[in-house]
């Protein structure tokens, strides 16, 4: 057993690093490959890098709902948005206040709430079903045509618009590029497989849920890629970029990363899910949405704003370690 329990923390740390790895060259060459087919920037952050940081948490629920562990997959899913505003930006936030400038962003706001809400619709009735699946993977498609849509149609002085000028890759070539996309894909799949084997291993030894065990280990090595992006990209003074990853990461994970698994392989939902989980996740939403637009109206999200986002995270986590040993 102890060297089981060996093999699963090595699959799980090496699957972690070749993940964050292999979604950054992956999102590298994506980009560039788009850049170079004459799409533009606004519409490439939208849609491909929006997609690219999802791309960890899609391939680690595609593998684990494949492999028989679809709880694994949906807690990834809803423990890697809980993550995304409460650590990611909440940390985000402490390295440089966060202040929405951009138009486009705006409109992106009341966008991934409704895809919430929609979402939890699909869970109350405790299931999730092919049907359930088949209707989120087409509203993937639908917010994939609305973010190209958006993209054609917003303002060109949109900040969002010259912080992605700033972020794609020049002068790769498309051979290049396309090598990245498909080592990077190649490295995601590799890594996927190999954190659901430990993950799985580590919550048998441990006597947790695969959901417990996505909700924490899976959703936070998942948002990593994420952590990342924003806060270089804080660092950078391009504060509308690290609340666009988190926005689209989000709005994919809702979509994409709850969708194929149920499509893969229905499920019923722990009671746990629905009474804990998803109520935090929707209450750090609001939480998002209300900094976003400011009661004044200055879209600022302070530092102090951050540390709540982190202190609500910690709260969380030991909320679902007392809940999970009870």
């Amino acid at each position: 057993m102890d060297h089981l329990l060996l093999l699963s923390a090595l699959a799980i740390g090496a699957g972690l690093a070749l993940l964050v790895w292999g979604a950054d060259r992956f999102v590298h060459g994506a980009a560039a490959t788009a850049r170079n087919l004459g799409v533009p920037p606004l519409i490439v952050g939208l849609t491909i890098v929006g997609f690219g940081t999802s791309a960890p948490e899609m391939l680690v629920s595609i593998v684990a709902a494949a492999q028989g562990n679809p709880a694994l997959a949906v807690g990834n899913a809803v423990g890697s948005n809980i993550t995304n505003i409460g650590l990611v930006l909440g940390a985000t936030a402490l390295t440089a206040p966060l202040r929405v400038r951009s138009g486009t962003l705006h409109r992106e706001f009341p966008m991934a709430f409704l895809i919430t809400l929609v979402t939890l619709l699909l869970m109350l009735d405790g299931a999730l079903s092919r049907w359930d699946g088949i209707i989120l993977l087409s509203g993937l498609g639908l917010m994939a045509y609305w973010m190209v849509t958006l993209g054609r149609r917003a303002n060109r002085r949109d900040p969002l618009e010259n912080e992605f000028e700033q972020e794609i890759p020049v002068g790769m070539s498309t051979t290049h590029a396309l090598l990245w996309v498909v080592i990077g894909l190649a490295l995601l799949l590799i890594s996927s497989r190999a954190l659901v084997w430990g993950a799985v291993n580590l919550a048998h030894a441990f006597g947790v849920s695969d959901l417990v065990i996505g909700l924490t280990v899976v959703a936070i090595g998942t948002s990593l890629p994420e952590l990342a992006a924003s806060v270089m990209s804080a660092l950078k003074r391009e504060p509308d970029i690290a609340l666009g990853n988190v926005l689209g990461s989000n709005m994919f994970n809702m979509l994409a990363v709850i969708g194929f698994p149920a499509l893969i392989s229905p499920l019923r939902l722990d009671a746990a899910l629905l009474e804990r989980d998803m109520p935090i996740m929707i209450g750090l939403s609001i939480a998002l949405f209300v900094m976003a637009y400011g009661f004044r109206g200055d879209g600022r999200i302070t530092r102090w704003n951050g540390a709540i986002l982190i202190a609500a995270y910690l709260g969380y986590l030991v909320l679902l370690y007392f809940t999970a040993a009870a």
